[in-house]
């Protein structure tokens, strides 16, 4: 949580105590200045992210901005923590607080292991803190071990300072002082199926806390408040008066130089919690980060080994690695197969966190396919496959659904799922829109790993006859515009002809045939659906991002938050995917042509390619896209601020490079450029920045959507296999040898 904005929100509402003057002690006891200020998420980008690789400890931990932000149990998409970090004050001249006032350094101390180091050194030279993340193997607790060092011999005080966010919001939320030394903390949430889930974290010190705190965040009863005020925590609250987004601090007391471990584990019970944060701290640190690494180091070594277009380098090797174990961590441990888009909330320190929200710990179809392929390449078949059921056991509709202003059919697959599925998701939980791209990879997916029993293959017929029924137009993959997308129309084609592959192999030849003849039928009509010839672009023919009438050349427009346009003019990549799915020979001349118009604009809000000065090559989604910041300000997207516009995103850049590989041509350049967008964690991020350095960002580097975005990591190790591979490993045979590509 930006913490600098709730102590102002708060203050300016009056939520300060009456007669609270700063340096007055108040008595230890019970805060009574019920309820806080509102809540909100940390940024998308994660430099640090980790889970064991054991299902008997079902807790994730990020790191945002030098320190711990959305930490998930029991599954992975809920969370229960704002942000935890250091206060540190010499109790005379300064209270810092240590994501803001210090200099970030992650490292990764195994590059094989998802386990991350971050060194955070006072911007005023006084002290460093330096902290070592990972998860007990063995239990639900996310366990750092800390070195906290004096640079220039002065004496500190040092709080640790958690804000909970339990259940997946932050405005219901309890917290108490236990006797035998844990901050204790709970939330209960109505969220899946309509059930009440009971969260608990215990929160512990090796050395044990020397003092304590429990209060409302921004209230005189927040401990950073009360910090800030005389240097002195004059607050000893061991509870709450009533729930609310509460606040937590523990003194630790430390002198020049002092390593000790916190423990923070989770439960349904106040005692599971606690007795899962003991126990890592009798197993001690040493013990506990042994065992996680040794996990990922035998995950790792159980893959393919790093490809030559990779190994060589150590930026793009590490991001390789990173890659795979991303993938694994997105994985949920209740729920085998479903993998989360990603483990953030796009822009989240400008979201509301009162409440349990979608970010991007939620299961798209879509890009559960792009993670299982990179899977598939990178080695992980047993994965691929567990995702492929998880589609077809738990989110694929039977029986028409209700979806947030929507009613799913039978047959297809909801815009998102909670990870356990659609069996008790509500209506809100499912999304807005079928997208039939996502029924149609559950199809390829299905193929791809043999998943071709009879038992799936009912499902996948009422699948294949709803997308013939149903399409070929349908909401396209940036989930906006609806009508006849290249990119969608492609993976219909390639779905119903995987469909017809599972239906021979149970003996179904006339279900076969007749989705075969419609995508062979939607196949030689798609250029005259979306090819435009009048286009404003280059040579003026070539692929839209999108018609609704299928008729290209047309006055039609399309609309977006800074205007509308002719929809001959907007372009995107979609196309390629008729070269990636082999439905078109790499050689086509028309996506050749189509190539062009998008590095043809010179307005930096329209141009689809952006060359930066290294070199590297990014691609925005399409022109005047406005998911992304505002640029005068930096706000994220969900802020409505003016200028907002899309940024690059480095998976297309995976995407143009697969293009190029198919047409014989070097790819190395796009995995060059995927490696370096990435983080300081390694991570490939959704986009980065694509104009000069601002305040907040800078020029090619990631800004506050998702990092990592989950379908980006299975980009990269696709990309990077197929170029040693010679070819795109993706491309699905039975389509390539139906359509002679």
């Amino acid at each position: 949580m930006i913490r600098w904005k709730a102590v102002l929100a708060c203050a300016g509402a009056g939520i300060l105590l009456a007669g609270a003057l700063p340096g007055t002690a108040l008595a230890s006891g019970t805060a009574t200045d019920c309820c806080g200020g509102g809540a909100s998420w940390a940024t998308g980008n994660k430099s640090a992210l980790g889970t064991s690789t054991t299902t008997g400890s079902p807790v994730w931990f990020t790191v945002a901005n030098g320190v711990t932000s959305e930490v998930f149990y029991p599954r992975a998409d809920v969370p229960n923590m704002q942000d935890m970090q250091f206060v540190i004050t010499d109790g005379s001249s300064f209270v810092d607080l240590e994501r803001d006032a210090t200099n970030h350094v992650v490292s990764m101390p195994d590059e094989k292991a998802l386990q991350y180091t971050v060194t955070n050194t006072a911007k005023s030279g006084k002290y460093r803190i330096t902290t070592d993340y990972v998860t007990d193997p063995a239990r639900a607790t996310l366990v750092t071990n800390t070195r906290f060092q004096s640079l220039d011999g002065g004496s500190y005080r040092l709080y640790l300072l958690a804000n909970p966010s339990m259940a997946g919001g932050g405005s219901n939320d309890n917290a108490w002082w236990d006797s035998s030394g844990a901050l204790m903390a709970s939330g209960t949430e109505t969220l899946f199926g309509g059930t009440a889930t009971t969260v608990v974290s215990a929160l512990r010190v090796s050395t044990g806390f020397t003092a304590h705190d429990n209060g409302y965040t921004g209230a005189a009863s927040d401990c950073l408040v009360d910090l800030r005020a005389d240097k002195t925590l004059n607050n000893q609250f061991d509870a709450i008066s009533g729930t609310g987004n509460v606040v937590q601090c523990g003194q630790i007391p430390v002198g020049t130089d002092t390593t000790f471990t916190v423990a923070l584990g989770y439960g349904g019970t106040a005692a599971a919690a606690s007795s899962a944060a003991s126990a890592s701290l009798t197993s001690g640190f040493p013990a506990v980060s042994a065992s996680y690494r040794s996990g990922w180091n035998s995950y790792v070594t159980g893959l393919k080994a790093a490809p030559a277009s990779v190994s060589g380098d150590t930026q793009r090797r590490r991001a390789y690695y990173v890659a795979a174990m991303a993938l694994k961590t997105a994985e949920d441990k209740q729920h085998p197969g479903a993998s989360v888009a990603g483990l953030a909330t796009p822009w989240g320190d400008f979201t509301n966190g009162d409440h349990l929200n979608d970010g991007y710990h939620r299961v798209w179809g879509r890009d559960l396919y792009q993670q299982a392929t990179g899977l598939l390449a990178a080695g992980d078949s047993a994965q691929a496959k567990r995702m492929a059921q998880f589609l077809w056991n738990s989110q694929w509709i039977g029986s028409p659904t209700a979806g947030d202003g929507t009613t799913y059919p039978a047959g297809s697959f909801p815009r998102y799922s909670p990870v356990s599925g659609v069996a008790g998701a509500s209506a809100q939980q499912l999304g807005c829109c079928e997208q039939l791209d996502q029924d149609a990879d559950a199809i390829l997916l299905a193929w791809l790993t043999g998943l071709t029993d009879a038992s799936t293959y009912a499902k996948v017929k009422t699948t294949a006859g709803h997308i013939v029924s149903a399409g070929p137009d349908t909401t396209e993959r940036w989930e906006e515009q609806y009508g006849k997308s290249p990119s969608s129309v492609a993976a219909e084609i390639a779905g119903l002809v995987a469909a017809g592959a599972i239906a021979r192999a149970n003996g179904d030849t006339a279900s076969a045939s007749a989705w075969e003849s419609t995508a062979d039928s939607w196949r030689n009509s798609l250029a005259g659906w979306t090819v435009t010839t009048s286009g404003y672009w280059g040579g003026h023919t070539y692929y839209e991002r999108l018609d609704r009438a299928g008729n290209p050349n047309d006055g039609a427009t399309i609309c977006f938050d800074e205007g509308c346009f002719y929809e001959h003019d907007v372009t995107d990549f979609g196309f390629l995917d008729l070269v990636r799915l082999g439905i078109r020979p790499a050689g086509d001349t028309t996506i050749a042509n189509s190539v062009a118009p998008t590095a043809a604009a010179s307005d930096g809000n329209s141009a689809v390619q952006v060359t930066l000065p290294n070199g590297d090559v990014y691609f925005h989604r399409y022109p005047h896209d406005n998911y992304g910041e505002s640029t005068a300000n930096c706000s994220g997207w969900p802020a409505n601020g003016s200028q907002r516009f899309g940024r690059l995103w480095p998976v297309l850049s995976g995407e143009r490079g697969e293009y190029e590989l198919a047409n014989g041509r070097s790819a190395a350049v796009y995995l060059k450029s995927m490696a370096d967008s990435v983080n300081d964690g390694y991570f490939v991020p959704e986009q980065v920045w694509d104009r000069a350095d601002v305040g907040c960002f800078g020029l090619g580097r990631p800004t506050g959507s998702a990092g990592p975005l989950m379908w980006a990591e299975g980009q990269y190790l696709r990309l990077a296999q197929s170029i040693d591979a010679g070819r795109n490993l993706d491309t699905p045979s039975i389509v390539k040898t139906r359509y002679g590509t």
